[in-house]
């Protein structure tokens, strides 16, 4: 029996999660939601299911449903599926606000709902291929850099492109964090749109993280420096460097490089295919409501530094 899905907002990444629900072959696309009605029948009418604009018509409807409204209104859409005993696949980030996440962790554990976050970098090919190869990171270096464009810009760049490696390396650190130090400015709007973090853990594992979202080209990289061996990923280019330590015949330590080429895969795909899988299962998701609320724990006290970096700059005497 295949499971009922929806998605709830159905703009620009909506959109492809309605195609990836139409086209699994373990889910039914019941129906797309959208405030705006003229975009909901387009992409219902596309893809030959139903077309609403209130969230809350889904009861008793549907099975699970991802939510990729604006991130201002995760918690409501989010709550009321969830209280309605609808599974739940939300985008990143989680919530806007800690509270609000655990407001949600809370309420998925009471109603034993599947509460999933939408961090893709998981289910990236290339961070599949770093399976096994993790073990005691010392040193990990994130850059994430993207040129400018509208999408997204309901919060800054520390919530809309840094929480992706912020995730990453809470998930490969085993490790409580101790400390924050943070810099950023912004270029184009309102909020932050360039950010660098160091945040340093208590097994003395240090991560250096940078996002951008007014840069010149797109990069995705990953650094991870451990004892025996040096892990580069290029996500875009989907390719993984292995700089390992290895004995050579006089017993001598020598250096060997490994390059793989990852394949091409659909990550956003892989993603529905594991929270389908958890909610036919009744198991936890690969990335927990647990997961999403610790990435935000640690975006916001870098947001709280770097208001305070602000505030210590437009307080210094000009000379």
């Amino acid at each position: 029996m295949r499971l009922r899905t929806a998605v709830v907002g159905v703009g620009y990444l909506g959109r492809f999660h309605a195609e990836k629900y139409a086209a699994h072959p373990g889910a039914e696309l019941v129906g797309v939601v959208d405030v705006d009605a003229e975009r909901a029948r387009e992409v219902a009418a596309a893809l030959g299911v139903e077309a609403f604009t209130d969230h809350r018509a889904l009861a008793a409807r549907v099975d699970c449903a991802s939510v990729a409204v604006p991130t201002q209104h995760h918690f409501e859409v989010a709550r009321d599926l969830l209280a309605a005993g609808i599974d739940v696949l939300v985008e990143k980030p989680v919530t806007t606000t800690v509270e609000e996440a655990k407001a949600l962790v809370e309420l998925a554990v009471r109603g034993q709902r599947v509460f999933q976050v939408g961090h893709l970098e998981r289910f990236n090919p290339a961070m599949l291929a770093l399976e096994g190869l993790v073990t005691q990171p010392r040193f990990i270096e994130c850059h994430r850099l993207a040129p400018f464009t509208e999408r997204g810009t309901d919060v800054d760049v520390v919530l809309d492109l840094m929480i992706h490696d912020l995730d990453v390396i809470l998930s490969i650190v085993p490790s409580a964090l101790r400390s924050v130090e943070a810099v950023g400015v912004p270029v184009l709007t309102s909020s932050v749109d360039i950010a660098n973090a160091r945040l340093r853990f208590a097994n003395g594992c240090i991560a250096n993280v940078t996002a951008s979202r007014v840069s010149m080209k797109r990069e995705r990289k990953l650094r991870i420096f451990q004892a025996d061996a040096y892990l580069a990923v290029d996500y875009g280019e989907r390719r993984v460097r292995i700089c390992r330590r290895e004995p050579d015949l006089d017993g001598q330590a020598a250096l060997t490089l490994e390059e793989r080429e990852v394949p091409e895969g659909d990550a956003l795909e892989a993603e529905i295919d594991a929270f389908l899988r958890a909610v036919r299962a009744r198991e936890a998701p690969a990335v927990s409501g647990w997961d999403g609320l610790r990435a935000l724990e640690v975006a916001h006290v870098i947001r709280e530094r770097l208001e305070t970096e602000v505030r210590a700059v437009q307080a210094a005497p000009v000379s």
